[in-house]
């Protein structure tokens, strides 16, 4: 279900002193207090855990655990390790932020002589190119990939390349400069995943885009250049490997169970245990992955099977916006607006992949890849995710709640 907004709205800091919070996990639900020793026969069991981030100081006291846990993703061969200890490092878990002048954002009202000439726009009055807009699409000044030129393939022995050729977009969200996604109106949001689709079914009948990704950055640690909200959209000419990789995971799946879809079976069994869903409306639903890799990483998945993003119908905008300001809105609420990335992995452009299931991802950028990291292709996550599950279910800020 979907809790109301105020629910997880956050209340105004106390100025002098830092918030605390500690967190014991008791059962189905939290102790909350500030201190142990009313509980001294618990001090042996409990594992504390500072996390710092955005000024705020929480200490999540955890029973069991204290052991790292490796666990492996439910489709690709990603493995996580999940350890509670790494968060006590010094600045385990980092802000930052900034805002870029509204006088110099080439995203605001009245600079769009600041980008390139738009290929979409939703607006009632105005000429293009121009005001009176709330949704504006434009190629992206600083393309990863050239949307001019052929595909061009060299192939060595050892080397192999190919021209940069494919598509580079920004989807400006919104004409305010200051807004969040999550506290956008309902139809404002819609709108975004109209604009979303629009653009991936233009793009897709170009034959030499084998992929197109959609993606927000929000926030300079999260690789957003431009704090106006905006999400990007890049095509290119193969197939990624993290998207190979659940492609081919999925087909072993279906092959090796007679004809069932791994996600499908996620959804179901997560909705049996509970315990990691955040939310869902029906339609959607909202999980912390068993292998989460980031701490607070959410996935959100149409509950029926679809194929690709692009076949979201116009009944199911409603739905999708709804529970996407939802997740958002508790992350900005509960852990003082992180900065993140989502992305949509849907289907190849080719559409042969039937028994892919799109769906969406979020990642917020609260602790670093490291030197481990890099190397084994492993992740290091000190919040497991049945916690992390549990603190954006509860809507509210856990020091808000009674000891």
């Amino acid at each position: 279900m979907l809790y109301p907004r105020e629910a997880w709205t956050r209340t105004p800091e106390t100025p002098e002193l830092p918030r605390c919070v500690s967190v014991t996990r008791v059962d189905r639900g939290f102790d909350c207090g500030n201190d142990t020793e009313s509980h001294p026969s618990r001090q042996m069991d409990i594992e504390s855990t500072t996390l710092k981030y955005g000024g705020l100081l929480r200490q999540v006291r955890r029973l069991g655990f204290s052991m790292p846990e490796l666990r492996k993703d439910y489709v690709s061969d990603t493995w996580v390790v999940f350890s509670a200890a790494r968060s006590q490092r010094p600045g385990a878990f980092r802000g930052g932020k900034s805002k870029t002048d509204p006088d110099r954002c080439p995203f605001c009202y009245g600079h769009e002589h600041m980008t390139p000439p738009e290929v979409l726009a939703y607006r009632k009055d105005g000429v293009p190119n121009g005001p009176g807009w709330w949704i504006r699409c434009v190629p992206n000044k600083y393309p990863a990939l050239q949307v001019e030129g052929e595909v061009h393939r060299r192939v060595s022995q050892l080397f192999h390349s190919m021209n940069g050729v494919g598509a580079h977009e920004i989807i400006v969200e919104t004409p305010e400069h200051d807004e969040h996604l999550s506290m956008l109106s309902e139809f404002q949001v819609q709108e975004i995943i109209t604009a979303y689709k629009q653009r991936y079914l233009d793009l897709i009948r170009d034959k030499r885009f084998k992929y197109i990704l959609i993606f927000k950055n929000h926030g300079e640690r999260a690789g957003a250049s431009i704090s106006h909200p905006h999400s990007q959209l890049i095509a290119t000419p193969i197939v990624p490997r993290r998207i190979m990789e659940e492609v081919n995971s999925i087909n072993r799946f279906y092959e090796s169970t007679g004809g069932s879809c791994i996600y499908c079976e996620v959804i179901e069994t997560e909705l049996e245990e509970e315990k990691r869903i955040v939310s869902e409306n029906g339609s959607f639903m909202c999980l912390s992955p068993y292998a989460a890799r980031f701490p607070f990483e959410t996935w959100i998945l149409p509950v029926e099977h679809e194929m690709a993003f692009e076949d979201i119908a116009d009944d199911e905008r409603t739905p999708f916006g709804r529970i996407l300001m939802d997740i958002l809105g508790r992350m900005h609420g509960i852990l003082d607006d992180p900065p993140f990335n989502y992305y949509i992995h849907t289907a190849p452009c080719d559409r042969k992949e039937t028994k892919y299931h799109w769906h969406l991802e979020i990642t917020p950028r609260l602790t670093e890849t490291a030197g481990f990291e890099r190397g084994t292709g492993f992740y290091i996550n000190p919040v497991m995710p049945e916690d992390a599950a549990s603190i954006l279910r509860e809507g509210v800020k856990l020091a808000d709640k009674p000891p």
